[in-house]
């Protein structure tokens, strides 16, 4: 199925086709190229559209472009207590096709994970190998193999507040992965020392303080992305040398960590770093600072990275069922006559 065949006609791509075309380190490294561009000035995101339906369900729509590349795109979603789903619209940017329309969970386990990836990257020491994991839900095992992708881990502390479901998710660790794998008995055993601490919760309330963190060590916040939600207390910020966010803006709108001490007078937000800039400028973390922090809210040059990636492979491969692009059709503006 070659891209000029495909002038008539998209493509759809189910969950399997997505895991079957990209990757988990091909996601990585698609991504960093994203936020390079992103950096650059040749890609650029839409705010997040937002509503409620009711009181616990919502729906979603995230935007982005790259320019250069020729993609742009929507990933759209509605989140209820009953169920989720995800699907992501795919345009050419200069002819303004639909190229694709793919079904998106998959996608988007695969972006946020590797976002925790570049963010570990681009900001932990480079020979670190001795993590610690809070939280032991549906997303962790992919924060663990993403942060592994870039920093091969050797040792690895996990805790969350349940003994049982830990013990259960230490066990699925050790069967995927080759490093020591030690089940803590507290939050204070888990990250004693660590020189990477990854917290992937649904807290509510802080529950990590800066003191137990090890002097240098890096620190990604994974799980609060709700103005409602928080894991880390206010001293976690005394001590960081540097940090960096996927998107500012909805860091700015939507994580109470950084609202709580940036909304505040006399505070700069300038401290905080779009990871795209420091791609784009080959920034590390300076020799001899203290905690590097990296906070992922989630942004359309994400996903678009990986969809764009997974059209290109899915032609090659001549995967995906065709949807049938027709002519536009010309509008009837007023009801045919009646026939008699």
């Amino acid at each position: 199925m070659k891209d000029m065949d495909m002038q008539d006609a998209a493509i759809w791509l189910s969950e399997e086709d997505i895991t079957s075309l990209v990757t988990l380190n091909d996601t990585i490294s698609e991504l960093e190229t994203g936020l390079r561009q992103l950096g650059q000035g040749t890609a650029f995101n839409i705010p997040k559209a937002l509503g409620s339906l009711g009181e616990a369900a919502s729906m979603h729509s995230l935007g982005s472009a790259l320019v250069e590349a020729g993609f742009c795109g929507y990933k759209n979603w509605v989140n209820t207590p009953r169920g989720a789903k995800a699907v992501f619209i795919l345009f050419h940017a200069d002819e303004g096709r639909l190229l694709a329309i793919m079904e998106a969970n998959a996608l988007g386990q695969l972006r946020t994970s590797a976002m925790t990836g570049l963010g570990t990257k681009w900001l932990a020491p480079e020979h670190v190998s001795d993590m610690a994991v809070i939280g032991s839900g549906r997303q962790a095992l992919a924060q663990i193999a993403a942060v592994d992708a870039v920093r091969p881990l050797s040792r690895l502390r996990i805790w969350s507040p349940t003994a049982e479901r830990r013990s259960a998710f230490c066990e699925k660790v050790r069967e995927q992965f080759a490093m020591e794998v030690i089940n803590a008995n507290s939050l204070e055993e888990a990250v004693d020392g660590a020189e990477i601490v990854t917290t992937v919760t649904r807290a509510r309330t802080p529950f990590l303080h800066g003191n137990l963190l090890a002097k240098g060590a890096h620190y990604n916040a994974v799980g609060a992305i709700l103005p409602s939600n928080a894991e880390f207390h206010q001293d976690v910020f005394e001590r960081v040398s540097i940090m960096a966010v996927d998107d500012v803006p909805n860091t700015k709108k939507a994580s109470r960590e950084f609202m709580d001490h940036f909304d505040v007078e006399g505070r700069d937000w300038g401290r905080v770093r779009p990871l795209g800039e420091l791609i784009a400028g080959n920034e590390c973390k300076p020799a001899g600072g203290d905690l590097s922090l990296f906070k992922s809210m989630g942004m359309g040059i994400s996903d678009l990275s990986v969809a764009a990636l997974a059209y290109q492979r899915a032609l090659q491969s001549n995967l995906g069922l065709r949807i049938p692009l027709m002519q536009n059709a010309p509008v009837r503006w007023a009801a045919p006559a009646q026939q008699s």
